[in-house]
């Protein structure tokens, strides 16, 4: 058995006993109400921190440069490699 199918096993297992563990938590246990609330804290909060998370990463990336400014940066390169190689050339011959 390969590592990859024990670590799958394992966490089929743990899965499992998870759900067996939560149900018997919101079913069976005075605790059923909190358990609840518990969960659905935890999921709203996730879900608020990803939004928080995709706001901060918008805020701080700078914009990118205009098609513009790249266009003209190729266009300046060209011209450099194309002097370049003409300036070779005329060395060379």
């Amino acid at each position: 058995m390969s590592r990859d199918q024990v670590v799958g096993v394992l966490l089929l297992v743990v899965g499992v006993l998870g759900i067996i563990v939560y149900g018997w938590l919101v079913f069976l246990t005075e605790w059923s109400l909190f358990i609840l609330q518990l969960s659905v804290f935890i999921a709203v909060a996730v879900i608020l921190a990803i939004i928080s998370w995709i706001g901060y990463t918008l805020a701080t990336t700078p914009p990118p440069k205009p098609i513009e400014e790249i266009e003209k940066e190729i266009e300046e390169e060209l011209k450099r490699v194309e002097e370049t190689s003409k300036s070779e050339t005329e060395k060379a011959g």
